[in-house]
């Protein structure tokens, strides 16, 4: 915006809300792999899962990241009636004992 002093004519930069107002081009956009808006159009490169790496992106100093991701953050069809079967000794094809009723 413009500010007058004393006949002279000074034009005022701003970062925040006029700035704003400039930003419609999308640099990102869904990734393939991992579903986030981190797909960069002009590089190619998932900047959350590094697709189209074969490996995933992960990093030590970012634990919290590592967390959202790791097992335990699905619906581990296997995994959670592990415990059970371990604690069982993997049984299978096998009929549960009936409990005899004590007699009184």
């Amino acid at each position: 915006y413009q500010v007058n002093f004393a006949s002279v004519t000074v034009f005022k930069m701003t970062k925040g809300t006029t700035s704003f107002g400039k930003r419609h081009n999308k640099s990102h956009t869904a990734c393939r792999r991992c579903g986030k808006t981190s797909y960069h159009i002009q590089k190619k490169t998932c900047s959350s899962c590094g697709y189209p790496a074969k490996k995933m992106r992960n990093f030590n100093w970012g634990q919290k990241a590592k967390g959202r991701r790791t097992v335990g953050t699905g619906r581990m069809r296997y995994m959670k009636t592990l415990t059970r079967r371990f604690k069982n000794g993997f049984r299978e094809g096998t009929q549960a004992k009936k409990m005899i009723a004590s007699k009184e």
